[in-house]
Protein backbone atom coordinates (compact mmCIF):
# COMPACT_ATOMS: atom_id res chain seq x y z
CA UNK A 1 0.00 0.00 0.00
CA UNK A 2 1.17 3.77 -0.74
CA UNK A 3 1.82 6.03 2.34
CA UNK A 4 -1.29 7.98 1.10
CA UNK A 5 -3.63 4.96 1.28
CA UNK A 6 -2.08 4.23 4.74
CA UNK A 7 -2.33 7.64 5.65
CA UNK A 8 -6.36 7.59 5.86
CA UNK A 9 -6.22 4.72 7.86
CA UNK A 10 -3.80 6.74 10.32
CA UNK A 11 -6.00 9.41 10.41
CA UNK A 12 -9.04 7.07 11.29
CA UNK A 13 -7.12 5.41 13.77
CA UNK A 14 -6.82 8.66 15.65
CA UNK A 15 -9.84 9.26 16.54
CA UNK A 16 -9.37 6.23 18.82
CA UNK A 17 -6.79 8.13 20.64
CA UNK A 18 -8.07 10.90 23.20
CA UNK A 19 -4.91 12.29 23.89
CA UNK A 20 -3.83 12.97 20.63
CA UNK A 21 -7.04 15.42 19.97
CA UNK A 22 -5.26 18.17 22.24
CA UNK A 23 -3.87 21.48 21.57
CA UNK A 24 -0.39 22.24 23.22
CA UNK A 25 0.96 25.82 23.46
CA UNK A 26 -2.13 27.01 21.74
CA UNK A 27 -0.89 23.89 18.49
CA UNK A 28 -2.20 20.79 17.71
CA UNK A 29 -0.23 18.31 19.47
CA UNK A 30 2.48 16.74 17.45
CA UNK A 31 3.21 13.56 19.35
CA UNK A 32 6.67 12.44 18.64
CA UNK A 33 8.20 10.50 22.01
CA UNK A 34 6.75 6.94 21.14
CA UNK A 35 9.76 5.15 21.83
CA UNK A 36 9.71 6.36 25.63
CA UNK A 37 5.67 5.48 26.01
CA UNK A 38 2.79 4.88 22.94
CA UNK A 39 -0.76 6.97 23.45
CA UNK A 40 -3.76 5.01 24.50
CA UNK A 41 -6.94 3.87 22.60
CA UNK A 42 -10.24 3.84 24.07
CA UNK A 43 -10.38 0.09 24.18
CA UNK A 44 -7.71 0.05 26.46
CA UNK A 45 -8.96 2.79 28.01
CA UNK A 46 -12.30 1.40 28.76
CA UNK A 47 -10.88 -1.92 29.40
CA UNK A 48 -9.30 -0.60 32.55
CA UNK A 49 -12.62 1.45 33.65
CA UNK A 50 -14.75 -1.69 32.94
CA UNK A 51 -12.44 -3.73 35.24
CA UNK A 52 -12.60 -1.45 38.44
CA UNK A 53 -16.23 -0.77 37.60
CA UNK A 54 -17.53 -4.30 36.86
CA UNK A 55 -15.37 -6.87 38.27
CA UNK A 56 -12.09 -5.23 40.70
CA UNK A 57 -10.97 -8.49 42.19
CA UNK A 58 -8.34 -10.62 43.47
CA UNK A 59 -6.85 -13.50 41.15
CA UNK A 60 -6.85 -16.87 41.54
CA UNK A 61 -7.58 -16.59 44.78
CA UNK A 62 -11.66 -16.67 45.26
CA UNK A 63 -14.53 -18.94 44.22
CA UNK A 64 -17.02 -15.92 44.01
CA UNK A 65 -17.97 -14.55 40.40
CA UNK A 66 -16.38 -10.96 40.30
CA UNK A 67 -12.75 -13.40 40.85
CA UNK A 68 -13.78 -15.88 38.46
CA UNK A 69 -14.58 -12.98 35.66
CA UNK A 70 -11.20 -11.17 36.99
CA UNK A 71 -9.18 -15.10 36.93
CA UNK A 72 -10.49 -15.28 33.15
CA UNK A 73 -9.40 -12.08 31.94
CA UNK A 74 -6.41 -11.91 33.70
CA UNK A 75 -5.02 -15.05 32.64
CA UNK A 76 -7.70 -14.45 29.11
CA UNK A 77 -4.83 -11.57 28.29
CA UNK A 78 -1.91 -13.94 28.86
CA UNK A 79 -3.26 -16.15 26.23
CA UNK A 80 -3.46 -13.02 23.40
CA UNK A 81 0.61 -12.16 24.38
CA UNK A 82 1.58 -15.96 24.06
CA UNK A 83 -0.58 -15.97 20.57
CA UNK A 84 0.95 -12.08 19.75
CA UNK A 85 4.63 -13.57 19.62
CA UNK A 86 3.57 -16.98 18.75
CA UNK A 87 5.00 -18.46 21.92
CA UNK A 88 4.32 -22.55 22.48
CA UNK A 89 2.51 -21.70 25.75
CA UNK A 90 0.76 -19.44 27.97
CA UNK A 91 3.10 -20.78 30.29
CA UNK A 92 5.72 -19.31 28.92
CA UNK A 93 4.28 -15.70 29.60
CA UNK A 94 6.12 -14.29 33.05
CA UNK A 95 4.21 -11.06 33.84
CA UNK A 96 6.48 -8.29 35.17
CA UNK A 97 6.22 -4.95 36.36
CA UNK A 98 7.91 -3.61 33.02
CA UNK A 99 10.94 -5.06 30.97
CA UNK A 100 13.25 -4.17 33.19
CA UNK A 101 12.16 -6.19 35.89
CA UNK A 102 12.00 -8.78 33.47
CA UNK A 103 15.67 -8.57 32.90
CA UNK A 104 16.34 -8.94 36.23
CA UNK A 105 14.27 -11.73 36.84
CA UNK A 106 16.44 -13.28 34.33
CA UNK A 107 19.80 -11.78 35.95
CA UNK A 108 19.14 -13.30 39.41
CA UNK A 109 16.92 -16.60 38.88
CA UNK A 110 19.44 -17.97 36.17
CA UNK A 111 22.54 -15.70 35.96
CA UNK A 112 23.43 -16.23 39.84
CA UNK A 113 22.90 -19.61 39.74
CA UNK A 114 24.82 -20.31 36.50
CA UNK A 115 27.69 -18.47 35.65
CA UNK A 116 30.98 -18.99 37.12
CA UNK A 117 34.09 -17.23 37.38
CA UNK A 118 35.81 -16.79 33.87
CA UNK A 119 32.35 -17.00 31.89
CA UNK A 120 31.59 -14.17 29.30
CA UNK A 121 28.57 -12.41 28.62
CA UNK A 122 28.06 -10.73 25.59
CA UNK A 123 26.38 -7.25 24.93
CA UNK A 124 26.03 -4.31 23.02
CA UNK A 125 27.68 -1.04 23.38
CA UNK A 126 23.44 0.11 22.20
CA UNK A 127 22.04 -1.52 24.70
CA UNK A 128 19.20 0.29 27.59
CA UNK A 129 20.61 0.33 30.51
CA UNK A 130 18.43 -2.19 32.02
CA UNK A 131 20.15 -4.68 29.83
CA UNK A 132 23.65 -3.26 31.11
CA UNK A 133 23.31 -3.01 34.73
CA UNK A 134 21.57 -6.28 36.29
CA UNK A 135 24.32 -8.01 34.00
CA UNK A 136 27.12 -5.78 35.84
CA UNK A 137 25.73 -6.57 39.31
CA UNK A 138 25.85 -10.19 38.14
CA UNK A 139 28.87 -11.17 36.80
CA UNK A 140 30.51 -8.94 39.65
CA UNK A 141 29.07 -11.26 42.19
CA UNK A 142 29.54 -14.50 40.08
CA UNK A 143 33.23 -13.62 38.90
CA UNK A 144 31.78 -13.72 35.19
CA UNK A 145 33.24 -11.71 32.33
CA UNK A 146 31.11 -8.85 30.22
CA UNK A 147 32.68 -8.69 26.51
CA UNK A 148 30.99 -6.23 24.15
CA UNK A 149 30.05 -5.74 20.50
CA UNK A 150 30.38 -2.19 18.81
CA UNK A 151 29.17 -0.84 15.81
CA UNK A 152 29.84 -1.09 12.14
CA UNK A 153 30.87 1.97 10.31
CA UNK A 154 26.79 2.46 9.55
CA UNK A 155 26.49 2.40 13.41
CA UNK A 156 24.23 -1.09 13.57
CA UNK A 157 24.94 -4.19 15.55
CA UNK A 158 28.93 -5.50 14.42
CA UNK A 159 27.98 -8.83 13.73
CA UNK A 160 31.49 -9.51 12.84
CA UNK A 161 32.67 -8.46 15.82
CA UNK A 162 30.05 -10.79 17.61
CA UNK A 163 31.16 -13.85 15.18
CA UNK A 164 34.66 -13.23 16.67
CA UNK A 165 33.78 -12.87 20.62
CA UNK A 166 31.52 -15.64 20.77
CA UNK A 167 32.94 -19.01 21.73
CA UNK A 168 33.10 -22.32 24.52
CA UNK A 169 33.05 -19.30 27.33
CA UNK A 170 29.78 -17.87 26.25
CA UNK A 171 27.28 -18.42 28.38
CA UNK A 172 24.98 -15.53 27.47
CA UNK A 173 23.99 -12.90 25.23
CA UNK A 174 21.96 -10.22 25.93
CA UNK A 175 20.80 -8.01 22.81
CA UNK A 176 18.11 -5.59 21.91
CA UNK A 177 15.97 -5.86 18.80
CA UNK A 178 16.18 -2.60 17.72
CA UNK A 179 18.22 0.04 19.52
CA UNK A 180 16.38 3.18 20.76
CA UNK A 181 19.13 5.48 20.18
CA UNK A 182 20.06 3.94 16.52
CA UNK A 183 16.92 2.66 15.23
CA UNK A 184 18.88 -0.37 13.86
CA UNK A 185 17.04 -3.65 13.67
CA UNK A 186 19.26 -6.24 14.66
CA UNK A 187 20.09 -9.87 13.12
CA UNK A 188 18.42 -11.53 16.22
CA UNK A 189 17.77 -15.01 15.06
CA UNK A 190 21.26 -15.26 13.56
CA UNK A 191 22.66 -14.05 16.47
CA UNK A 192 20.67 -16.98 18.52
CA UNK A 193 21.69 -19.33 15.68
CA UNK A 194 25.11 -18.53 16.51
CA UNK A 195 25.52 -18.60 20.24
CA UNK A 196 23.57 -21.63 20.15
CA UNK A 197 26.00 -23.67 18.31
CA UNK A 198 28.57 -22.56 21.79
CA UNK A 199 25.91 -23.55 23.65
CA UNK A 200 25.12 -20.06 24.86
CA UNK A 201 21.39 -18.80 26.13
CA UNK A 202 20.20 -15.73 24.41
CA UNK A 203 17.84 -13.25 25.74
CA UNK A 204 16.39 -10.43 23.61
CA UNK A 205 15.12 -6.88 24.49
CA UNK A 206 12.08 -6.33 22.44
CA UNK A 207 10.95 -2.94 24.07
CA UNK A 208 11.10 -1.17 20.81
CA UNK A 209 10.12 -4.14 18.18
CA UNK A 210 7.06 -5.79 19.62
CA UNK A 211 4.99 -2.38 19.16
CA UNK A 212 6.16 -2.35 15.85
CA UNK A 213 7.27 -5.75 13.96
CA UNK A 214 5.95 -9.28 13.74
CA UNK A 215 7.54 -11.11 16.22
CA UNK A 216 7.66 -14.73 16.28
CA UNK A 217 9.76 -16.14 19.09
CA UNK A 218 9.85 -19.47 17.92
CA UNK A 219 11.22 -18.61 14.94
CA UNK A 220 13.49 -16.39 16.08
CA UNK A 221 14.70 -19.58 18.86
CA UNK A 222 16.03 -17.03 21.64
CA UNK A 223 15.34 -18.30 25.15
CA UNK A 224 13.90 -15.05 26.91
CA UNK A 225 12.23 -12.13 25.43
CA UNK A 226 11.47 -8.82 27.33
CA UNK A 227 8.72 -6.54 26.18
CA UNK A 228 7.04 -3.45 28.11
CA UNK A 229 3.10 -3.09 27.78
CA UNK A 230 3.73 1.01 27.86
CA UNK A 231 5.15 1.40 24.69
CA UNK A 232 2.84 -1.05 22.95
CA UNK A 233 -1.00 0.49 23.81
CA UNK A 234 -1.26 -0.78 27.27
CA UNK A 235 -0.88 0.78 30.63
CA UNK A 236 2.13 1.67 32.56
CA UNK A 237 3.30 -0.90 35.50
CA UNK A 238 3.01 -3.84 33.21
CA UNK A 239 5.14 -5.85 30.76
CA UNK A 240 5.91 -9.62 30.49
CA UNK A 241 8.79 -12.04 30.08
CA UNK A 242 8.93 -14.58 27.53
CA UNK A 243 11.37 -17.71 28.11
CA UNK A 244 11.43 -21.51 26.77
CA UNK A 245 9.28 -23.95 28.87
CA UNK A 246 11.85 -26.19 29.95
CA UNK A 247 14.44 -23.37 30.99
CA UNK A 248 11.84 -21.55 33.08
CA UNK A 249 11.25 -24.81 35.21
CA UNK A 250 15.35 -24.74 35.56
CA UNK A 251 14.84 -21.28 37.33
CA UNK A 252 14.34 -20.98 40.81
CA UNK A 253 11.83 -18.45 41.84
CA UNK A 254 12.56 -14.45 41.76
CA UNK A 255 10.77 -13.38 44.56
CA UNK A 256 9.04 -14.82 47.28
CA UNK A 257 5.34 -14.69 48.64
CA UNK A 258 1.28 -14.94 48.02
CA UNK A 259 0.23 -16.97 44.91
CA UNK A 260 3.40 -18.56 43.37
CA UNK A 261 3.65 -21.61 46.18
CA UNK A 262 1.84 -24.90 46.17
CA UNK A 263 2.61 -25.16 50.07
CA UNK A 264 4.24 -23.32 52.48
CA UNK A 265 5.20 -24.77 56.02
CA UNK A 266 7.27 -22.78 58.44
CA UNK A 267 10.74 -23.42 57.37
CA UNK A 268 9.92 -24.53 53.78
CA UNK A 269 7.46 -23.92 50.78
CA UNK A 270 6.73 -25.74 47.96
CA UNK A 271 6.75 -23.58 44.87
CA UNK A 272 3.12 -23.65 41.74
CA UNK A 273 4.32 -24.10 38.41
CA UNK A 274 4.62 -21.90 35.69
CA UNK A 275 3.80 -19.16 34.86
CA UNK A 276 2.99 -18.54 38.63
CA UNK A 277 6.12 -19.41 40.04
CA UNK A 278 7.66 -16.03 39.42
CA UNK A 279 4.56 -13.59 40.37
CA UNK A 280 4.80 -13.80 43.38
CA UNK A 281 1.52 -11.18 45.40
CA UNK A 282 -1.36 -9.57 44.35
CA UNK A 283 -0.61 -8.69 40.30
CA UNK A 284 -1.04 -5.57 38.26
CA UNK A 285 -4.42 -7.14 37.30
CA UNK A 286 -6.25 -4.44 35.66
CA UNK A 287 -2.75 -3.61 33.95
CA UNK A 288 -2.32 -7.10 32.49
CA UNK A 289 -5.84 -7.29 31.43
CA UNK A 290 -5.30 -3.99 29.68
CA UNK A 291 -2.35 -5.07 27.95
CA UNK A 292 -4.46 -7.94 26.53
CA UNK A 293 -6.44 -5.30 25.10
CA UNK A 294 -3.81 -3.79 23.72
CA UNK A 295 -2.80 -6.87 22.01
CA UNK A 296 -6.18 -7.03 20.38
CA UNK A 297 -6.32 -3.97 18.93
CA UNK A 298 -2.31 -4.27 17.08
CA UNK A 299 -3.45 -7.50 16.23
CA UNK A 300 -6.70 -6.29 14.79
CA UNK A 301 -5.18 -3.85 12.52
CA UNK A 302 -2.12 -6.04 12.20
CA UNK A 303 1.21 -5.72 12.88
CA UNK A 304 2.61 -6.16 9.14
CA UNK A 305 0.43 -3.44 8.17
CA UNK A 306 1.88 -1.08 11.43
CA UNK A 307 5.32 -2.24 10.08
CA UNK A 308 5.39 -1.38 6.51
CA UNK A 309 3.12 2.28 7.27
CA UNK A 310 5.99 2.95 9.93
CA UNK A 311 8.58 2.03 7.08
CA UNK A 312 7.50 4.54 4.78
CA UNK A 313 6.68 7.05 7.38
CA UNK A 314 10.52 6.67 8.38
CA UNK A 315 12.29 7.19 5.38
CA UNK A 316 10.26 10.05 4.65
CA UNK A 317 11.36 11.64 8.81
CA UNK A 318 14.54 10.16 7.19
CA UNK A 319 14.98 12.65 4.33
CA UNK A 320 13.57 15.21 5.70
CA UNK A 321 15.98 15.71 8.61
CA UNK A 322 18.84 14.92 6.02
CA UNK A 323 17.89 18.13 3.72
CA UNK A 324 19.12 20.22 7.38
CA UNK A 325 22.72 20.97 6.75
CA UNK A 326 23.32 21.12 10.80
CA UNK A 327 21.38 17.89 11.69
CA UNK A 328 23.15 14.64 12.54
CA UNK A 329 21.06 11.53 12.50
CA UNK A 330 22.27 8.31 14.23
CA UNK A 331 22.11 4.87 13.12
CA UNK A 332 21.90 3.76 9.51
CA UNK A 333 20.13 4.52 6.75
CA UNK A 334 16.35 3.45 6.29
CA UNK A 335 18.08 1.54 3.01
CA UNK A 336 19.63 -0.71 5.25
CA UNK A 337 16.59 -1.38 7.86
CA UNK A 338 16.26 0.66 10.48
CA UNK A 339 12.98 1.60 12.95
CA UNK A 340 10.27 4.29 13.38
CA UNK A 341 12.64 6.75 15.25
CA UNK A 342 15.60 9.38 14.41
CA UNK A 343 17.97 10.19 17.13
CA UNK A 344 20.14 13.44 15.89
CA UNK A 345 22.38 16.56 16.96
CA UNK A 346 22.36 19.98 15.45
CA UNK A 347 25.74 21.10 15.62
CA UNK A 348 26.70 22.89 18.88
CA UNK A 349 22.48 22.99 19.85
CA UNK A 350 21.71 21.51 23.00
CA UNK A 351 18.84 18.59 22.71
CA UNK A 352 17.33 20.04 25.55
CA UNK A 353 17.00 23.34 24.05
CA UNK A 354 15.93 21.86 20.84
CA UNK A 355 13.45 20.39 22.67
CA UNK A 356 12.11 23.07 24.60
CA UNK A 357 11.96 25.27 21.35
CA UNK A 358 9.64 22.08 19.68
CA UNK A 359 7.46 21.91 22.83
CA UNK A 360 5.94 25.58 22.20
CA UNK A 361 5.26 24.83 18.82
CA UNK A 362 3.72 21.65 20.15
CA UNK A 363 5.58 18.71 18.79
CA UNK A 364 6.95 16.38 21.87
CA UNK A 365 10.12 15.38 21.18
CA UNK A 366 12.55 13.11 23.74
CA UNK A 367 16.02 14.65 24.64
CA UNK A 368 18.64 13.28 26.88
CA UNK A 369 20.90 9.98 26.56
CA UNK A 370 17.44 7.80 26.49
CA UNK A 371 18.72 5.31 28.91
CA UNK A 372 21.97 4.58 26.86
CA UNK A 373 24.86 6.34 28.18
CA UNK A 374 27.69 4.11 27.10
CA UNK A 375 26.16 4.29 23.37
CA UNK A 376 26.49 8.33 23.73
CA UNK A 377 30.20 7.99 25.02
CA UNK A 378 30.84 6.18 22.11
CA UNK A 379 29.54 7.98 19.37
CA UNK A 380 31.57 10.80 21.47
CA UNK A 381 28.01 12.92 21.72
CA UNK A 382 26.64 13.87 25.53
CA UNK A 383 22.58 13.91 24.28
CA UNK A 384 20.66 13.68 21.13
CA UNK A 385 17.30 14.38 20.73
CA UNK A 386 15.17 11.80 19.30
CA UNK A 387 11.76 11.83 17.27
CA UNK A 388 10.15 8.10 17.50
CA UNK A 389 7.26 7.45 15.65
CA UNK A 390 4.10 4.93 15.71
CA UNK A 391 1.49 4.03 13.63
CA UNK A 392 -1.30 7.17 14.17
CA UNK A 393 1.65 9.71 13.47
CA UNK A 394 1.09 11.21 9.77
CA UNK A 395 3.68 12.67 7.29
CA UNK A 396 1.64 16.16 7.85
CA UNK A 397 2.93 15.82 11.64
CA UNK A 398 6.44 15.38 10.23
CA UNK A 399 5.98 18.18 8.30
CA UNK A 400 5.13 20.47 11.39
CA UNK A 401 7.80 18.75 13.22
CA UNK A 402 10.57 19.61 10.47
CA UNK A 403 9.20 23.19 10.36
CA UNK A 404 9.47 24.17 14.14
CA UNK A 405 12.99 22.23 13.71
CA UNK A 406 14.35 24.18 11.11
CA UNK A 407 13.26 27.50 12.99
CA UNK A 408 14.87 26.29 15.94
CA UNK A 409 17.89 25.67 14.28
CA UNK A 410 17.97 28.63 12.84
CA UNK A 411 16.69 30.77 15.91
CA UNK A 412 20.07 29.27 17.42
CA UNK A 413 22.08 29.78 14.44
CA UNK A 414 21.45 33.39 15.05
CA UNK A 415 22.48 33.81 18.84
CA UNK A 416 25.69 31.80 18.38
CA UNK A 417 26.87 33.09 14.79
Amino acid sequence: MTITQEKTLAQQVRAEFPILQQSVNGKPLVYLDNAATSQKPLLVLNTLRNYYEQYNSNVHRGVHTLSGLATDAYEGARIKIAKFINAASPQEIIYTRNATEAINLVAYAWGLINLQPGDEVILSVMEHHSNLVPWQLVTKTTGAVLKFVELTPDEDFNLEQFKQLVSNKTKLVGVVHVSNTLGCINPVKEICNLAHHYGAKVLIDACQSVPHLPIDVQAIDCDWLVASGHKMCGPTGIGFLYGKLDLLRSMPPFMGGGEMIADVFLENSTYADLPHKFEAGTPAIAEAIALGAAVDYLSGIGMDKIHAYEEELTTYLYEQLQQIPEIRVYGPSPSKGRAALAAFTAGDVHPHDLSTILDQAGVAIRAGHHCTQPLHRYLKVQSTARASLYFYNTREEIDVFITALKEAVEFFGSIFG
